[in-house]
Parts: structure tokens; sequence; C-alpha cells
């Protein structure tokens, strides 16, 4: 397990929930090569080696879906260790939830310095697990007061917020003359049979809101039935965001079966 420096400060990325998760469609699975040499030249190019960060480095720990082929991300970093001259270093943990799992686990003795990607739907099971040391941000005036209202601990630092959304193949369904589902009843509809595809709760956390928006919806009552509603209307669950996206759903690839 690698620590270079003593801190563990968690950059958390605090989401709203909605309907479920997908996040961003900027991607395509044909670039998965030139991805990974993105990461390898980010790695390179922000460590610096000892000349250019003088044996300085930060070890960053993230989620698989971490854009790490974004040229502005690429650049971010370059010029965080021109202005600090403290390299970077990135390792992809699994999904936001098995990233925090790994890192309850491994509390005292982490795999890195700091942590993106813990939202709210996580926030209890980091700061219940200890995993991260308080920090205050000099630029914490600049956040919105019901976020920083989260981590009155300071355990994490919020820095952004979305919705949490289902994606559709708007193509798909114009084709079929189908009309998208709008509702969570309507994904129990059987006009919508085995189409749809979320991430498992325990291991992500695009999946964790999905079902929590499910129990605020049904309640403590409801929401098994709902889910046994969608499991009767051919619902997938899959363990990842990626393999969600890229791999079952056809406004992605345009192969998947979703």
């Amino acid at each position: 397990m690698k620590r270079s420096t003593s801190i563990r400060t968690a950059l958390g990325a605090v989401a709203l929930l909605a309907m479920a998760a997908c996040g961003s469609d900027t991607a395509d699975t044909a670039d998965t090569a030139d991805t990974a040499e993105s990461t390898a030249a980010t790695t390179a190019e922000t460590s610096g080696g000892t000349a250019a960060t003088g044996g300085t480095t930060i070890t960053l720990v993230t989620y698989d879906s971490f854009p790490t082929a974004d040229t502005s991300l690429n650049a971010a970093l370059a010029s965080f260790t021109e202005q600090t001259g403290i390299g970077v270093d990135i390792v992809t943990a699994g999904d936001a939830g098995t990233m925090v799992s790994k890192a309850v686990l491994t509390a005292g003795n982490p795999e890195g310095d700091v942590m993106w990607g813990v939202d709210n739907t996580l926030l209890s099971r980091a700061i219940d697990g200890e995993v991260f040391a308080p920090y205050t941000s000099t630029e914490l005036e600049a956040i919105d007061p019901a976020l920083t209202a989260l981590v009155p601990g300071g355990e994490v630092t919020p820095v952004d917020f979305g919705d949490v959304c289902i994606n559709y193949d708007i193509a798909w369904f114009a084709d079929k003359g189908l009309t998208p589902p709008t509702t969570l009843d309507d994904l129990i509809d059987p006009a919508y049979r085995d189409l749809l595809v979320t991430q498992n709760p325990a291991a992500s956390s695009p999946g964790l809101a999905f079902l929590l928006a499910t129990i605020a919806q049904y309640g403590a009552d409801g929401w098994q039935a709902y889910w046994a509603a969608l499991r009767d209307n051919g619902v997938q669950v899959v363990d990842s965001w990626d393999s969600a996206y890229y791999e079952q759903f056809s406004g992605s690839s345009g192969k998947g079966p979703r």
C-alpha cells in the first residue's frame, strides 16, 4: 500500500439525487487504448520525476470512469505540478462504492493521499470508517453552505454537485415510435420490458442513488415490491457504471441491448 505523505483528505463530489444514474456521454469505447496511453502520459507528465518535482508526488485515488483521457484534466494536473512542484499519480479503484469500501478496509494504511469521487450517498460510510483526516480548505467560503453543512467536521471538501438521471437512446425510441419513460412507474410498464439497465448499489454510487430514489418514492413499505416489479419487467443489474453505459446501453456503443 503506497503512501507518500501523511495526508488523507478527500475531495468529495457531492451529487444530488434525482432518478437514476448514468453520467457523462462524452467518451467512446473506441478510445479505450487511447485512455490507457493518456493515463500513462498523465502520470508521467504530472509526476515529472525527481528533476521536475523534487521527489514529491501524491497519489490520487478515484473511480474507474474518472476522465483520465480528458485533455483539459491533463492540462490542469500539469499546471498544478508546474505551480507547486508536486507530481500526481492516479490510481483507479473500481466504481465509487467499491472504492470507498476498499478505503474503509485500508483506513490507517491507505493506498493514496487524496480521494476524489465520494458523493453524499457514500459519505456516511466513509466518515464512519474513519477514512479521512479533517481538512479545512482555504477556499471553503466559496462553496455553497448547503454542501459544506453535510460535512461539519471537514472530513471531505465538496467541490461540485449534479443531478443523477437515467439516460435513454433518443434515436432508438424515435425509430420504435415509443415515448421514453418519464417516471419510476413507467419503468415497470410492460412497454419498457427488458430495456432498463442499472448498477449494483453495493458497488456503484449511481446504483445506490437509484435505489435511494425508489425508497424515497415508494417508502419503507413499498420499495421492495417496486423492485420485484422491476425484476419481473426485465431490469438488468450490473456492477459498474462503465459496464452499464459502455457495454449495455445502445446509445453509447450502439451495440448494447438496453
